[in-house]
């Protein structure tokens, strides 16, 4: 795993959160909620790779 991954998923979340809180204050509430979902589709989508790897190692480990 890489420094830059995690600094990645928290540039997404600062994102999200003020795109959310400016959406929420326009008073476009189901926009809000339509970007947080996206924020979090976009994140598991870049860690699919990693927990893809790490299932890998557990399988390792454990002989299956």
């Amino acid at each position: 795993m890489d420094i830059s991954l995690i600094l990645k998923v928290a540039g997404v979340g600062i994102l999200v959160t003020v795109a959310c809180q400016i959406l929420s204050r326009a008073g476009r509430d189901e926009q809000a909620t339509l970007v947080s979902i996206a924020g979090i589709v976009l994140v598991l989508m870049m860690l699919v790779g990693e927990i893809g790897e790490l299932f890998e190692r557990v399988k390792g480990v454990f002989g299956f």
